[in-house]
């Protein structure tokens, strides 16, 4: 199984008693920490997602878990249906659509919503894009998880911009909403995470 764009290993290290794993990721920053946190039987690389750079037909599974906004995904779709062999399948987890309007921490930021409508495919879109890379069958899954969480946990994503969207926010704007945030936050921020998985067949 291959972990594209494994970022830190988290998921890397869980799939690790299930199968044999392989992570890469561009960034040799993450996989220094990624190093420190999944088990020896899990290897790494440094490499991108488009350019994988193993053999085609190598991998039973590929797994793009929260990565594919940040990836060129027709190169990295076509990458994966080369390296998967026959019966293999690419599963996609991103955020559905419905995840952007119901953020939690949009009333602090405005521009949340906005920008990641625009990083993030739709369903309709995903599944045009790995059918045009080759898959044969894709079906699409949608999945809610909600949670509450206390309101230091919830500013502690705040203060570590615990989503890449926060970099693309102008400082005036992350700082007026982490201020706000800071004042009127209540004890308890209930959540709800919209999951959009796709699994292509080869």
């Amino acid at each position: 199984m291959l972990d594209a764009g494994c970022g830190t290993g988290r998921f890397a290290a869980a799939l690790a008693p299930e199968a044999r794993v392989w992570g890469i990721d561009a960034s040799a920053g993450m996989l220094e920490v990624a190093r420190e946190r999944v088990p020896r039987s899990v290897r790494l690389k440094l490499a991108r997602a488009e350019e994988p750079p193993f053999r085609d037909g190598w991998f039973e599974r590929i797994v793009y878990w929260l990565v594919i906004h940040l990836l060129d995904r027709p190169a990295a779709f076509a990458a994966a249906h080369r390296l998967l062999g026959e019966r293999g399948r690419a599963a996609v987890v991103t955020f559905d659509p419905r995840h952007f309007e119901e953020y939690w921490a949009n009333r602090f930021f405005p521009s949340f919503e906005r920008l990641d409508r625009a990083r993030f495919p739709t369903a309709a879109e995903l599944e045009g894009e790995l059918r045009a890379a080759g898959f044969g069958e894709v079906r699409l899954v949608t999945h809610v998880q909600r949670e509450t969480i206390g309101r230091d946990a919830a500013l502690r994503k705040i203060r570590g911009r615990h989503s890449s969207t926060f970099d693309l926010l102008k400082p005036e704007e992350y700082g007026g909403g982490a201020a706000r945030a800071e004042s009127e936050l209540p004890d308890e921020v209930e959540t709800a995470m919209h999951w959009l998985i796709a699994l292509a067949d080869r």
